[in-house]
């Protein structure tokens, strides 16, 4: 295959953006594969296909016989599965991040279509294995789980046995799998490559996404009104292809849910998390209760700081007014994340250097790289490998310290192995906000100045208020979004309608959504990549919270509770987990005390007032 002469990933190590911000790397993924046209990748590829085939031979209509001889010889069956896993997962993650860094190379995304297609095809011969170990009865499967190899399965066999009412039969479950190319996978493609393409005409300047939307943090207010013009133009021109793509999706789902038996429109979601209905009905009703004493608080105190009454929405995360807001070199955010690692942990300072110092990470913004900002685990044997589009900002040091605390947490659970590594998503974002909130609290600490200090607080609250009230009112979009879509396809107008409804009740009064706003919904990939996603970061932040105040306290031995959660993967369920600390996320007064924090610190701002 002829290589893109754009980003050859295996030379990033020689080629670094060097800009304002100084020298930003560009990841070296040599450590999965050399390049795109590498005989080892074609190797894999081929033995991927081949020992798939073998496996469905050897396997497919005897495990119920290999647990009965007992469950050594099961076991043995599970870690041959684990090894094509960890294989398939290798190819996978390459392809997925040379897609990234370029989605709109033509190029790149026929390797990653084809990479994708050859593994689902592979992936064929190895639906059975899942579907026939939950058919084997569940006395059998417990008396051959005595054995210590197959012991050591037991999370995931537990976590695999909760799938077992909602699994169909394999044929069935076949189609699904083959169909997934053409289905969900081609729509979410389709969004990311068109969101990679799209263009912003700002003050005469044509920008890509990540360049606008930072726009919407400058510290002119006719800057931050022209980019959302901007914004608002372009999602208009697209609505049509948006709205498509949504329905689309959400039907997609729906058949999916309907044909295993799911009722709720989130409830797949929720067993992929390994949390209960009723803990998230808790979490949202909450923060839902919350509103007026958080987001509409807050945003009224910061009309006042403007002079207003209300904000428009482009001055909603607007710098505070006769702030500085200086670029922050990437030198400079590096030491910063580092040091607060350090004063909690020195072996987390440690993991997180390795990402800096052997290339791990992908910074710079660059044409057609995908948007945002996320930490792919790749596969325990290799290690995780973080995307940011820097542009040298406080939040942008704190997307990086979130980004690295997902890394953190991703090494300290490979050794669980490829089927136990992978956190539910709820404890996922545990590490990363924990990491954001450990390099807030050492930023604040050099900040003595009364007003950098309220700049410091207000810009923590509206990340808080972001990740906890924003999330929630988009896991209330999509429930909205969803549930209607049962009833038919639901208009660009619609769509927009039940954005502002849910815009204008989680922000308030003092948050004017003018003209243009109503369109913001079509940029967000969490709601198409990962339905209801998204109430896992108000979960993780509030979790977070919780745990912050234990270790504030300076509990004896948290480093080491903390760590031990990181590393168990996927092996515990959350009840478990947060019992060493003292918390329970089943209990309701949790959340409150999650959201406490927010409003604690708002009251701080409040007492600044004068000062």
């Amino acid at each position: 295959m002829t290589r893109s002469p754009a980003f050859d990933p295996a030379t990033a190590t020689a080629r670094k953006g060097k800009d304002e911000y100084g020298d930003l790397p560009e990841w070296n993924l040599a450590d999965l594969y050399p390049a795109m046209d590498s005989p080892q990748l074609t190797k894999d590829l081929e033995k991927a296909g081949r020992d798939a085939r073998a496996f469905e031979e050897k396997y497919k209509g005897i495990l119920e016989g290999l647990a009965r001889s007992g469950g050594d010889k099961l076991a043995e069956a599970i870690r041959d599965y684990e090894e094509l896993d960890e294989l398939m997962g290798r190819l996978g993650s390459y392809a997925g991040l040379v897609h990234a860094a370029d989605t709109t190379d033509p190029v790149r995304s026929k390797f990653y279509g084809d990479v994708q297609e050859k593994l689902t095809a592979a992936g064929l011969h190895l639906v059975f294995f899942t579907l026939e170990l939950n058919r084997i009865d569940d006395e059998l499967m417990e008396t051959a789980l005595e054995a210590i190899a197959l012991g050591h399965y037991r999370p995931w066999i537990t976590d695999l046995r909760r799938e077992k009412p909602y699994q169909l039969e394999d044929r069935v479950e076949q189609l699904f799998h083959e169909k997934s190319m053409t289905t969900y996978s081609a729509w979410n493609r389709l969004f990311d490559e068109t969101s990679a393409s799209l263009r912003f005409t700002v003050d005469g300047e044509e920008l890509g996404i990540e360049q606008t939307l930072a726009l919407m943090q400058h510290p002119e207010s006719a800057k931050r009104k022209a980019a959302s013009e901007a914004l608002a133009v372009t999602f208009k021109e697209n609505l049509r292809l948006f709205t498509l793509i949504t329905n689309t999706l959400a039907k997609d789902k729906e058949i999916s849910d309907r044909w295993r038996g799911f009722k709720d429109v989130a409830e797949s979601r929720h067993l992929a998390n390994r949390v209960e209905p009723e803990v998230v009905d808790a979490l949202v009703a909450a923060v839902q209760e919350a509103h007026p004493n958080l987001s509409h608080r807050y945003y009224r105190l910061k009309a006042k700081w403007f002079g207003k009454d209300a904000l428009d929405h482009w001055d909603r995360n607007a710098p505070l007014p006769k702030v500085p807001t200086p670029n922050i070199g990437w030198d400079e955010a590096r030491d910063t994340v580092l040091t607060a690692y350090e004063r909690f942990s020195p072996e987390m300072s440690a993991i997180a250097k390795d990402f800096f110092d052997k290339n791990w990470i992908d910074a710079p913004v660059r044409p057609g790289k995908a948007p945002g900002a996320f930490a792919h685990p790749t596969v325990p044997s290799v290690h995780p490998y973080v995307l940011v589009n820097y542009q040298g900002k406080t939040r942008d040091v704190m997307t990086l310290a979130h980004e690295l605390g997902h890394g953190v947490h991703q090494v300290l659970a490979g050794p669980q192995g490829a089927l136990m590594s992978q956190t539910p998503l709820t404890l996922a974002e545990t590490a990363s906000v924990f990491g954001e909130m450990l390099t807030f609290r050492a930023l604040l600490d050099t900040k003595k100045d009364v007003t950098e200090r309220r700049a410091m607080i207000a810009g923590k609250v509206e990340d808080m208020l972001n990740t906890v009230v924003r999330q929630i009112a988009f896991y209330s979009f999509e429930r909205k979004v969803h549930t209607e879509r049962r009833q038919g396809e639901l208009t660009a107008e619609r769509l927009n309608e039940i954005w502002l409804e849910v815009q204008h009740d989680s922000l308030g009064p003092a948050i004017r959504l003018g003209p243009g706003y109503e369109v913001f919904w079509t940029y967000i990939p969490h709601f198409l990549h990962a339905p209801f996603y998204v109430y896992a970061y108000a979960f993780g932040d509030c979790l977070v919270n919780s745990l912050y105040a234990v270790y504030q306290q300076a509990e004896s031995g948290f480093q080491e509770k903390y760590f031990n959660l990181l590393k168990a993967g996927g092996t515990k369920h959350h009840k478990e987990l947060l019992a060493p600390f003292g918390l329970d996320a089943t209990d309701p007064g949790f959340w409150r005390k999650g959201l406490t924090l927010i409003s604690d610190l708002i009251g701080e701002l409040e007492a600044m007032e004068g000062k």
